[in-house]
């Protein structure tokens, strides 16, 4: 992997298999770190951090660069995996996270929509389904009362 700055000796195996095939995958691409930021939510800086070890990408981030690579499914259920075996094995900052931060890394909470989780059942997607039926119902209403009215 030329070019690439070397990852740590003391990187845990998990970490440096997953950040090895992350930046595999982000050169298939052929884009750089500023392009890859302009086509994803996370900047050049964040992608910086995260081909280099020093901060575990976000669950999202890793599809969104499976997602511009090409990859299949299967290859990115696979890297999913590799991914949660990494971020369990990630070497915790040296200082203390603060009271209220859960154990582990979090995702980022900022997603772009079109990596957004599925939304369990009753969530936003029905509502707005809903609402755009009890609207055109309503529209039908009105027209159907507008039809008797002229008659």
């Amino acid at each position: 992997m030329s070019g690439w700055q070397a990852l740590p000796d003391d990187l845990p195996p998990e970490v440096r298999h997953f950040v090895e095939q992350l930046r595999r995958l982000k050169d298939r691409t052929g884009l750089s770190l500023v392009s890859l930021g302009a086509r994803t939510a996370y900047s050049k800086s964040s992608w910086h951090r995260y081909l280099n070890a020093t901060q575990p990408p976000p669950r999202q981030a890793v599809a969104a660069l499976c997602r511009i690579a090409g990859l299949d499914g299967t290859d990115t259920e696979r890297l999913a995996v590799r991914w949660e075996l990494a971020v369990q094995a990630w070497p915790r900052p040296a200082t203390a996270p603060p009271p209220d931060a859960g154990e582990g890394y979090e995702d980022d909470p900022t997603l772009p929509w079109w990596d957004e989780p599925p939304r369990e059942k009753g969530g936003g997607m029905n509502r707005l389904l809903l609402s755009a039926v009890l609207l055109l119902a309503v529209l039908l209403l009105i027209g159907i009362a507008g039809v008797v009215a002229s008659g």
